[in-house]
């Protein structure tokens, strides 16, 4: 049983740390730029919502997922609008951004489907099936390993494994790159880029995109393949979790993926240890569990695990010399 065990619980980690993974990736993007993303909660939200009642109302997966994209998009221009166009304050703008998508999810939810803010199961057709159940069921035919492989790694959809690509394309695309050496270097010295003709307005704008389209994909996935229904605040701080595992990670894919992966870890090691007594403590607390996700993050972001050096420009808002 123990193989079984082992493989659930690797397979539920994936599940949970891919709304993470994406949030990362896209707050990385921005803030290697030189834009704080503080709304990455408040982004992803609004994805969620928009997949589900564009899911529900069009039946149709496409828009549901072009809905959360644009969503996600549409939001991370606002914020560029605040903070690149206008110099405003990027935290606070991040902030109002969050506000904006609890009330907002919440209101529209209320007015269109009359659910209390709740929008209707998305159908089955619209869900996420496993992409390689043929790959798995010829793995679980095998001991132990094949079963841990099987359950683990070859039980998800296509989006998890989109998600895990991402991140050596994400590291690819930052260092491997002349679009990632401009993007890094407007987040380190945006004058000397300007300098040397490449509009730091522009890069910035385009890492917020960036950041958008995976916003969306990670609101699309929650709903798409975890809750076939939106309910308010159903992201639980997934944002903040995100932020503090880019930060945790130093700004490096890699490092976000692991931190990810932690958490993922921790929130499914609660779902299974509900109900379970362990030797000599006996049966533990079901809140303490879940509390574990949310107290490391906000150790990770009190930057107990050492220093991250941020990016120079990080957070300063840029105005061209005339």
């Amino acid at each position: 049983m123990g193989e079984f065990f082992l493989g659930d619980l690797l397979g539920s980690t994936l599940r949970v740390a891919t709304p993470l993974i994406l949030c990362a990736l896209a707050g990385l993007l921005s803030e290697r730029s030189g834009v704080v993303d503080i709304g990455l909660e408040g982004k992803l939200l609004f994805s969620a919502f928009m997949t589900a009642a564009v899911g529900v109302t069009s039946g149709s997966l496409f828009l549901a997922l072009l809905a959360a994209v644009v969503t996600g998009t549409m939001l991370s221009w606002l914020h560029g609008l605040a903070c690149v166009s206008h110099n405003g304050d990027q935290v606070v703008s991040g902030i109002a951004i969050n506000i904006i998508a609890i009330g907002m999810t919440a209101v529209l939810g209320a007015a269109w489907f009359k659910q209390g803010g709740q929008t209707p199961p998305v159908s089955d057709a619209l869900r996420l099936e496993v992409l390689l159940p043929g790959v798995s069921e010829a793995l679980q035919a095998l001991p132990w390993l094949g079963v841990v492989l099987a359950r683990g790694l070859f039980s998800h959809n296509i989006l998890v494994y989109v998600t895990l690509m991402l991140v050596p394309f994400t590291w690819w695309l930052l260092w491997r790159t002349r679009f990632g050496l401009r993007l890094r270097a407007v987040g380190e010295n945006p004058t000397m880029v300007e300098a040397a003709g490449v509009s730091v307005r522009a890069m910035r704008y385009a890492a917020l995109s960036l950041n958008g389209i995976l916003c969306g994909l990670a609101g699309a996935y929650l709903v798409l393949a975890q809750s076939p229904t939106f309910v308010p605040n159903m992201t639980a701080g997934r944002g903040f979790m995100a932020l503090a595992a880019l930060i945790f990670g130093k700004w490096h894919p890699a490092g976000a993926l692991w931190a990810c992966l932690l958490f993922g870890f921790l929130d499914a090691t609660a779902i299974r240890l509900q109900g379970v007594s362990l030797p000599i403590v006996g049966e533990v607390p079901v809140q303490a569990i879940q509390a574990l996700p949310y107290v490391l993050t906000v150790v990770l972001l009190a930057g107990f695990f050492g220093k991250a050096v941020a990016p120079k420009a990080l957070g300063t808002p840029y105005a061209k010399e005339r």
